[in-house]
Protein backbone atom coordinates (compact mmCIF):
# COMPACT_ATOMS: atom_id res chain seq x y z
CA UNK A 1 0.00 0.00 0.00
CA UNK A 2 1.54 3.44 -0.93
CA UNK A 3 0.17 6.94 -1.13
CA UNK A 4 2.21 9.04 -3.92
CA UNK A 5 2.42 12.51 -2.94
CA UNK A 6 4.58 15.10 -2.95
CA UNK A 7 5.46 16.62 -6.63
CA UNK A 8 8.99 17.69 -7.24
CA UNK A 9 9.95 21.41 -7.47
CA UNK A 10 9.50 23.37 -10.86
CA UNK A 11 13.50 22.24 -11.57
CA UNK A 12 13.93 25.81 -12.82
CA UNK A 13 12.96 27.26 -9.09
CA UNK A 14 15.04 23.90 -7.65
CA UNK A 15 18.27 25.33 -9.40
CA UNK A 16 17.83 22.24 -11.15
CA UNK A 17 20.00 22.10 -14.65
CA UNK A 18 18.04 22.29 -17.54
CA UNK A 19 19.95 20.09 -19.16
CA UNK A 20 19.85 16.68 -17.77
CA UNK A 21 19.06 13.91 -19.98
CA UNK A 22 15.62 12.64 -19.10
CA UNK A 23 16.51 8.74 -18.53
CA UNK A 24 14.85 5.79 -19.63
CA UNK A 25 12.01 4.16 -17.79
CA UNK A 26 13.02 2.09 -15.08
CA UNK A 27 15.94 1.40 -12.74
CA UNK A 28 18.57 4.05 -13.02
CA UNK A 29 21.78 3.30 -14.86
CA UNK A 30 24.12 2.34 -12.16
CA UNK A 31 26.46 5.79 -12.20
CA UNK A 32 23.42 7.47 -11.87
CA UNK A 33 21.98 5.60 -9.13
CA UNK A 34 25.39 5.68 -7.16
CA UNK A 35 24.93 9.68 -7.65
CA UNK A 36 21.23 9.81 -6.30
CA UNK A 37 22.27 7.69 -3.63
CA UNK A 38 24.93 9.99 -2.76
CA UNK A 39 22.90 12.92 -2.74
CA UNK A 40 20.21 11.23 -0.72
CA UNK A 41 22.54 10.74 2.29
CA UNK A 42 22.80 14.24 2.44
CA UNK A 43 19.03 13.44 3.91
CA UNK A 44 19.02 13.63 7.41
CA UNK A 45 16.46 11.73 9.69
CA UNK A 46 15.67 15.29 12.06
CA UNK A 47 14.24 12.63 14.52
CA UNK A 48 17.13 9.98 14.89
CA UNK A 49 20.00 12.07 13.05
CA UNK A 50 21.00 9.20 10.95
CA UNK A 51 20.80 9.92 6.92
CA UNK A 52 17.64 8.39 5.24
CA UNK A 53 19.75 5.44 3.11
CA UNK A 54 21.44 4.05 5.56
CA UNK A 55 18.39 4.29 7.93
CA UNK A 56 17.20 1.97 5.28
CA UNK A 57 13.98 4.55 4.70
CA UNK A 58 14.41 4.14 0.81
CA UNK A 59 13.33 1.18 -0.79
CA UNK A 60 12.99 1.83 -4.13
CA UNK A 61 14.29 4.16 -6.99
CA UNK A 62 13.03 4.58 -10.75
CA UNK A 63 12.57 6.50 -13.54
CA UNK A 64 8.47 7.17 -15.16
CA UNK A 65 7.67 7.29 -18.25
CA UNK A 66 8.29 11.58 -17.95
CA UNK A 67 12.00 10.63 -16.77
CA UNK A 68 10.81 11.90 -12.95
CA UNK A 69 12.73 9.83 -10.28
CA UNK A 70 10.38 8.27 -8.38
CA UNK A 71 11.79 7.69 -4.74
CA UNK A 72 9.77 4.79 -3.20
CA UNK A 73 10.28 5.50 0.74
CA UNK A 74 8.86 4.96 3.95
CA UNK A 75 9.31 6.61 7.37
CA UNK A 76 10.32 4.61 10.60
CA UNK A 77 5.96 6.05 11.57
CA UNK A 78 3.76 6.79 9.52
CA UNK A 79 2.78 9.27 12.10
CA UNK A 80 5.96 11.17 11.58
CA UNK A 81 4.86 14.94 11.39
CA UNK A 82 8.37 16.35 10.13
CA UNK A 83 7.91 14.97 6.02
CA UNK A 84 7.78 18.57 4.61
CA UNK A 85 11.40 18.42 6.20
CA UNK A 86 12.62 15.11 4.53
CA UNK A 87 10.66 16.23 1.04
CA UNK A 88 13.09 19.89 1.31
CA UNK A 89 15.92 17.99 2.09
CA UNK A 90 15.55 15.25 -0.92
CA UNK A 91 14.50 18.28 -3.01
CA UNK A 92 18.00 20.28 -2.02
CA UNK A 93 20.03 17.60 -2.56
CA UNK A 94 18.88 16.06 -5.88
CA UNK A 95 18.63 19.86 -7.10
CA UNK A 96 22.07 19.17 -9.64
CA UNK A 97 21.21 15.18 -10.22
CA UNK A 98 17.66 15.47 -11.85
CA UNK A 99 15.07 17.25 -13.18
CA UNK A 100 12.39 16.31 -11.28
CA UNK A 101 11.71 14.12 -8.52
CA UNK A 102 8.26 13.02 -6.51
CA UNK A 103 8.13 10.41 -3.31
CA UNK A 104 6.01 7.45 -3.68
CA UNK A 105 5.35 7.05 0.70
CA UNK A 106 5.39 3.04 1.00
CA UNK A 107 3.70 1.78 4.12
CA UNK A 108 4.09 -2.19 3.74
CA UNK A 109 6.55 -3.26 4.21
CA UNK A 110 6.96 -1.24 7.36
CA UNK A 111 10.18 0.09 8.63
CA UNK A 112 12.15 -2.02 10.70
CA UNK A 113 15.83 -1.77 12.13
CA UNK A 114 16.84 -4.47 10.27
CA UNK A 115 17.03 -2.03 7.19
CA UNK A 116 19.82 0.19 8.71
CA UNK A 117 22.42 -0.51 6.70
CA UNK A 118 25.72 -1.92 8.36
CA UNK A 119 27.22 1.92 8.43
CA UNK A 120 23.74 3.28 9.85
CA UNK A 121 24.08 0.73 12.87
CA UNK A 122 27.74 2.22 13.66
CA UNK A 123 26.26 5.63 13.13
CA UNK A 124 23.61 5.01 15.62
CA UNK A 125 25.86 3.14 18.28
CA UNK A 126 27.84 6.60 17.97
CA UNK A 127 24.73 8.26 19.12
CA UNK A 128 24.20 6.17 22.12
CA UNK A 129 21.73 3.96 20.80
CA UNK A 130 22.22 0.41 21.09
CA UNK A 131 21.06 -1.90 18.18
Amino acid sequence: MSDEVTPSPDPAAAGAPADHPVPPVGEPSPELYDRIEDALREVVDPELDINIVDLGLVYDLSFDETGELVISMTLTSAGCPLTDVLEEQIGASLADVVRSFRINWVWMPPWGPERITPEGRDMMRALGFTI
